[in-house]
């Protein structure tokens, strides 16, 4: 900034004229910046906030999709300590009387006593599941219990077996456990050398002891149930075939359970409600950021004032999009085809409303189609995410404008830095032309006086003489 003694010489206020030059070159260029920036941040901001939204409510259409949250029967278990149920594709309504003997159990097996600190003699273990393929274990000369063990788990852990070692004070003994359940999965190991002999294990012939390796408790087995009487048995606890488009997992022995599998009347009215609310609530959020405002002030003065995005072409089509989906026939729903025919309609505002009493009568008779309506490959749910990908993808429409507004922001910020630049040098050839024209003033000033001070001395040297 110049500076100046304001105006000794000539008596003008320098700074004040200055100021005022300064800031009558530089108001119409700030003023457009201002704006342009106040803009540029304010739909920048909305844009983020309707990003936000649109995200939302595609994460609400993938959690209902997900989540079965649509399907139109469900499977309850009258104990669930003794087994769990669901409904899958193909189910129908009825009850089912489920009596467990026994669960499925997998291979868990030992070797015999091995003293502690005994290390082997190089060779190989053969260790193999059931009727599979054998893998082969290799052992280094002067290998530990505990190499071993490390070796088995490295080559066997995406198999689902998995070793360890149980000591007390007789000894040690290496114990291979498996995910796998069913009769006829035991783990056996057969070695290459007789100095590997500690190390075999018949896992279905022997139970392990001092001197021999074999199970734990029992062979593996299949799990042995009835359902209504009919005997029935798995080589697993999850049965997904007995019971036609029902999946029960048991969990106990010696128990019994009914699975009731029902219309999921209550799950299907929450669901859709859930949906109601979440698209209603991205409409609220679309209405904050597009809602023209009128004021009135006390002298009676109206003025309106507009949201970021008000009259924003990509809102109008996302809007139009969603509402044309809503509007649009499924073509998994069966006899549910259209949303209006459970009851939720439009309503003037833009959201959705739920007649209860229209919806509880098309559940109770079309409550199976509900799922393929909402959740199927042309279902509601998946062409309304769909109709926002355009918009919410990386790289999409929305982050494509908020790039443009945040390089519009950059070149807004070069040009202030610019302006500033400018006026700093506009100010300071004020300052310097003002205070120069001060200083020529001040000498006309003091020539002056000097002129008048010798015509003075001569006209009173003149008046003497006469």
């Amino acid at each position: 900034m110049g500076t100046s003694i304001n105006g000794v010489g000539s008596g003008y206020d320098i700074d004040t004229i200055v100021s005022a030059l300064v800031s009558a070159q530089k108001a119409p260029k700030q003023s457009q910046i201002d704006k342009a920036t106040t803009s540029a941040s304010t739909t920048l901001s909305a844009i983020g906030t309707l990003k936000s939204a649109l995200s939302k409510f595609q994460t609400a259409m993938e959690d209902l999709s997900e989540n079965s949250s649509f399907t139109g029967l469900t499977a309850k278990s009258s104990n669930e300590e003794a087994l769990t149920a669901k409904v899958g594709a193909g189910a129908a309504t009825g009850t089912y009387v489920i009596k467990t003997t026994s669960i499925a159990t997998s291979s868990k097996v030992a070797t015999r006593y091995i003293d502690t600190g005994t290390t082997f003699e190089a060779g190989t273990l053969s260790v193999k599941q059931g009727s599979g393929a054998a893998t082969t274990v290799k052992v280094a000369a002067g290998a530990s219990l505990s190499d071993i063990r490390d070796s088995i788990n490295t080559q066997l852990k995406s198999s689902g077996i998995t070793a360890n070692i149980i000591s007390d004070s007789e000894g040690q003994r290496l114990v291979l456990s498996s995910t796998k359940t069913g009769e006829g999965t035991d783990i056996s190991i057969t070695s290459s050398t007789d100095a590997l002999t500690a190390l075999t294990i018949d896992g279905a012939g022997t139970q392990a002891s001092d001197d021999v390796g074999g199970y734990v408790v029992a062979p593996a087995a299949d799990a042995v149930y009835t359902i209504d009487g009919l005997s029935m048995k798995s080589a697993t606890n999850e049965i997904t075939t007995a019971i036609s488009g029902v999946e029960f997992t048991l969990l106990e022995d010696d128990t019994k359970a009914t699975i009731t599998v029902d219309t999921n009347t209550d799950g299907l009215k929450e669901s859709i409600n859930t949906f109601v609310d979440a698209y209603n609530t991205l409409m609220a959020s679309i209405k904050s950021l597009t809602k023209v405002t009128s004021t009135t002030d006390d002298d009676g003065n109206a003025t309106t004032s507009a949201a970021a995005l008000t009259s924003d072409s990509s809102v109008r089509n996302i809007v139009s999009g969603l509402r044309n989906q809503l509007i649009s026939s499924s073509t998994d729903g069966g006899t549910i085809k259209l949303l209006s025919q459970l009851g939720v309609s439009t309503q003037n505002d833009g959201t959705l409303a739920v007649d209860e009493d229209k919806l509880d009568a098309a559940l109770e008779t079309n409550a199976a189609s509900v799922e393929g309506f909402f959740t199927g490959s042309g279902g509601l749910l998946t062409r309304m995410s769909s109709a926002l990908d355009l918009y919410v993808a990386d790289d999409g429409l929305l982050d494509k404008r908020t790039d443009t507004l945040n390089d519009t922001l950059s070149d807004l910020a070069e040009q202030q830095t610019a302006l500033d630049r400018r006026i700093t040098k506009y100010e300071a050839t004020m300052y310097s032309k003002y205070n120069a024209m001060d200083t020529l003033i001040a000498q006309l000033k003091s020539t002056s006086s000097s002129v008048m001070t010798t015509l003075n001395a001569l006209n009173n040297a003149s008046s003497e003489d006469s």
